[in-house]
């Protein structure tokens, strides 16, 4: 589980990173560069919840599925 969240993290902050730096490489004018940055951060921001949501929609199905047998133990 740890070694996810790690991958996780690590592929979302690099993609953060890259994206910020293709940004700041790329010639573009300062307000449509700033523009483009915020429209990819609140991308990032939507996917990173989107994510989030689908994992904790797992972990609570594997919870549930968990206590039925810990239920079905004890009988």
């Amino acid at each position: 589980m740890r070694k996810f969240f790690a991958f996780l993290s690590g592929t979302l902050t690099g993609a953060a990173v890259g994206a910020v730096m293709a940004l700041l490489l790329a010639p573009a004018p300062g307000e449509e560069l700033r523009e483009q940055a915020l429209q990819r951060m609140a991308s990032l921001r939507q996917e990173i919840r989107e994510a989030a949501a689908a994992r904790r929609a797992e972990l609570e199905a594997e919870l549930a599925r968990l206590r039925g047998q810990g239920t079905s133990l004890a009988e």
